[in-house]
């Protein structure tokens, strides 16, 4: 069977696609800011002095990395409505996918701050600071340098992932593509456009995350020089 390619079609569907490129990004940043947020949570929690509390946590976080983000979109959208929970599928996704990246972050999280000398918690507990100020004040500002490559290569990951909240109806990059074949009954240039698109989002945002950890180090280097 040859394979036609029909220009003129495919400048038809760049729109919509394009449309769909930038409700992708939406979703990706809207669902890392999630994970971000709920990741820090999970990883300061894991590190309270109460063992039932770090216990719990630790396996909500170990259950939601076993089990497929798509089976918790899925479980987010049609089993919460049962329990009283019925959301917009945009809604539905942000928090599925934004708590399924939260358990990976806070692992991110839990080894940047497992690597903070302990010298620097003994001199926050002898100049007696909250915890709070230890936190926000010593530690984190020492650790999130050394989580931003992990930190990193997770934005990428949820962006290569928004795809399956099309499950739900998000009309998203590869959620518009099937509606184009859909409709058309023509796949080969949607489908080969979403992943071009993501290759032209995916490889600069890559280089960029790389540029900005070296820009990190180097400022955090010339500060401790001075």
């Amino acid at each position: 069977m040859a394979f036609h390619w029909r220009w003129d079609f495919t400048w038809d569907i760049l729109p919509q696609l394009a449309m769909g490129a930038l409700n992708t990004l939406l979703a990706a940043v809207l669902g890392y800011l999630i994970a971000m947020v709920i990741g820090l949570g999970f990883a300061l929690l894991q590190r309270t002095g109460i063992w039932t509390l770090n216990r719990l946590v630790r396996e909500v976080v170990e259950f939601i990395r076993s089990t497929p983000l798509v089976l918790q979109i899925f479980f987010v959208f049609y089993v919460g409505p049962q329990f009283g929970l019925t959301l917009m599928p945009w809604t539905a996704g942000m928090i599925a996918i934004g708590l399924h990246y939260a358990s990976y972050l806070s692992e991110v999280y839990r080894g940047a701050l497992d690597a903070i000398p302990r010298g620097q918690w003994e001199a926050c507990r002898a100049l007696n600071l909250s915890p709070q100020r230890t936190y926000a004040g010593v530690i984190l500002p020492q650790a999130v340098p050394a989580a931003l490559p992990g930190m990193g290569n997770y934005l990428i990951g949820i962006f290569k992932d928004t795809p399956m909240l099309s499950v739900i109806g998000v009309a998203e990059l590869m959620h518009t593509a099937n509606a184009i074949g859909g409709n058309n009954y023509r796949y080969l240039e949607p489908y080969t456009l979403v992943g071009l698109i993501f290759l032209l989002i995916s490889l600069p945002a890559a280089f960029g995350i790389r540029r900005f950890e070296s820009w990190v180090r180097r400022a955090l280097g010339m500060g401790r020089g001075h």
